[in-house]
């Protein structure tokens, strides 16, 4: 079973969070509407089993919530792939979604580095800052070990824009650890960590 179960509390954030690489019930609560709703795309269109509390200190901002969440859901991640050994490492997806269009390109190599092209026209969707969809990546793929690329190409409506980043690191991912008929690392080292 590719499972992680993870608790972190801080003083800013108290997180709960259950992973399944390979499915099973979605369930998220961070009090921040639609960051649940990105979240929520990103695990149904992965096909990752995700169940997520986060209770962060929103009377300050949507920072920390995010942030962190962002470094236990990449955390889980890497507890979850364990060594590696038989997924495919790669995956890249394109997503349209109505007039924006996003693409993500994944190494889960070990190495985590993000490299997020997003241009946003507003400084908030909902309750949510459009400056956290960066924060939330980075603690992701760093604390995963996961190189991401991802770009928004194009698009007027920063909700669209958004969730196709959200979608298309989803299917991007969902490619990359996907298991192969090999049970060695895919590596010239031998190993990817």
């Amino acid at each position: 079973m590719r499972t992680a179960t993870i608790a972190r509390k801080t003083n800013e954030t108290d997180i709960n969070l259950s992973l399944n690489l390979d499915g099973g019930n979605v369930s998220i609560s961070t009090g921040i509407g639609f960051f649940d709703h990105m979240l929520n795309s990103f695990a149904v269109h992965g096909g990752f089993g995700l169940e997520l509390v986060c209770d962060g200190d929103l009377r300050v901002d949507g920072h920390h919530s995010v942030e962190d969440t962002g470094i236990v859901l990449g955390r889980a991640f890497a507890s979850a792939l364990g060594e590696k050994r038989g997924i495919k490492r790669f995956g890249s997806a394109f997503i349209p979604m109505d007039e924006a269009l996003a693409e993500c390109h994944t190494d889960v190599s070990g190495r985590g580095f993000l490299l997020l092209d997003a241009d946003f026209d507003n400084s908030a969707i909902g309750g949510y800052d459009t400056c956290l969809t960066k924060e939330f990546f980075r603690a992701f793929a760093v604390n995963a070990g996961i190189t991401l690329h991802l770009r928004s190409s194009y698009g007027e409506n920063d909700h669209h824009k958004t969730e196709a980043l959200f979608k298309a690191a989803a299917h991007a991912l969902k490619a990359a650890v996907a298991l192969s008929a090999e049970e060695t690392a895919l590596s010239t080292k031998g190993t990817l960590s």
